[in-house]
Parts: structure tokens; sequence; C-alpha cells
């Protein structure tokens, strides 16, 4: 099975796990590590062991993160380098978490991979814009 880390500026990471318990409850596998720019000095150790830990229990680990360029973002990438069977997938939102939770739930054999383009098509596709007239 591949775990989860979910990380962000400030709440976005621990908001984001609170509203999926709504949808699908706890999940294994699954870990939160926020970035609190109060505490930066520790956030490269933070997300570095967890990853790790969460490397060294399941199949692999995709961590989602806020955005592209933020620290979340860049120490993922620098903490799971050599790590194989990491991704890092920016851009988390709701419908992203929930759709590659879902999957990986119901496929305990989906892969990395295969749970990253789950990850980015269904963050595009839960991202819409209309006008009510």
């Amino acid at each position: 099975m591949v775990g989860f880390v979910l990380t962000g500026h400030g709440e976005f990471a621990p908001g984001l796990a609170s509203a999926l318990d709504l949808f699908a409850g706890p999940q294994e596998n699954f870990d939160v590590v926020p970035f609190d720019v109060r505490r930066a000095g520790e956030y490269p150790h933070l997300i570095s062991a967890a990853i790790a830990t969460m490397r060294e229990h399941t199949d692999g680990v995709l961590v989602m993160c806020d955005l592209i360029g933020g620290t979340p973002y860049y120490q993922s990438m620098t903490a799971s380098a050599m790590m194989p069977d990491v991704r890092v997938v920016a851009g988390a939102n709701l419908p992203m978490v929930i759709e590659t939770v879902f999957t990986r739930n119901a496929d305990t054999s989906a892969t990395t991979d295969s749970l990253a383009t789950v990850a980015l098509d269904a963050g595009k596709s839960g991202v819409e814009s209309r006008l009510i007239s």
C-alpha cells in the first residue's frame, strides 16, 4: 500500500486532512506535516522524517503539498530525492486528496506513479468556474 504525506503552509494540511476525515474517516498510512514559519528551522527534519518513516512502512509514498515553489515543496523534493518510490505532487486540493485516497483504498496494489496520475487528474478536474446569470 502507498502511504501519503500531506504538507503545506500554516494550517493548510491539517485543514485539508480534517475535511478528508469528514468524507472518508481516518486514513491508514496518512501523515500530516504542516509548515510553520515560526519553526522553519525544524521543518526540513520533520518532513524528511515523515517521508522516511512512511516509506519504511509502505510500498511507496505520495507527498501532496500546497504549491510549487514553496518551502514544503522544495523540502519534500530534497527529502525524497534519494528514496525509491516517492513522488511529490504540488497543488493539492480537496478533490485531489479525496480521489487519490479512495483510489488507493480500493486498489491496494496501486503504485506511486499511478496514484500521482490520479492526483493530478483529480486536482485539475476539481477546479472550475461558472458564470451564473
